[in-house]
């Protein structure tokens, strides 16, 4: 007697590799897979490298993809993972390893219905102690997996914002 079984296509993974070589662990949240890891690319999908950007005048007059490190401290890179400006995100060379894409509204307001809501989901998202967050990183429970680190933030005028350790920022697409 023959036993038969059939294997999706689709399987997630435990991790995902980009254009570098980094690896990053994904987990999944309700019926969704999301990366647990910033992404630490310099190259987009197609191969095509993504400029380096410190200069806070140059970053502001972009009108095409960079990346820095907070603070532009490459130590910040392998913890906190790079900071990209949102024409790396809108560009067609897609900044997402194959088969991932930057997460829609959607996407992301599907996840924080999962987790309970906007009181909750960011505590659910967050690594709970004070190792990277600032104290007292309340509600702080990591219970997703999702790790999300304080990564701060770089605005459109090339200033970084939000004090690493206080916050951090995710694109979604429309």
């Amino acid at each position: 007697n023959g036993l038969s079984f059939t294997i999706p296509l689709n399987i997630p993974s435990d991790s995902v590799t980009d254009k570098d070589g980094n690896k990053y662990k994904t987990v999944k949240i309700g019926n969704q897979v999301w990366m647990a890891e910033n992404l630490r690319t310099t190259k987009y999908n197609n191969g095509k490298t993504i400029p380096l950007i410190t200069d806070v005048t140059e970053w502001s007059n972009l009108t095409t993809g960079a990346f820095c490190y907070y603070a532009n401290k490459t130590e910040n890179r392998d913890i906190y993972g790079n900071l990209y400006n949102w024409h790396t995100v809108v560009d067609s060379s897609n900044l997402c390893p194959t088969g991932w894409h930057i997460p829609s509204v959607n996407e992301i307001n599907t996840l924080i219905s999962y987790l309970g809501g906007e009181e909750t989901a960011g505590g659910k998202l967050k690594e709970n102690g004070t190792v990277h967050w600032q104290e007292p990183n309340t509600g702080a429970t990591n219970e997703s997996g999702f790790t999300a680190l304080p990564s701060g933030n770089r605005n459109y005028y090339g200033n970084f914002v939000d004090t690493m350790g206080s916050s951090t920022a995710f694109w979604t697409t429309q």
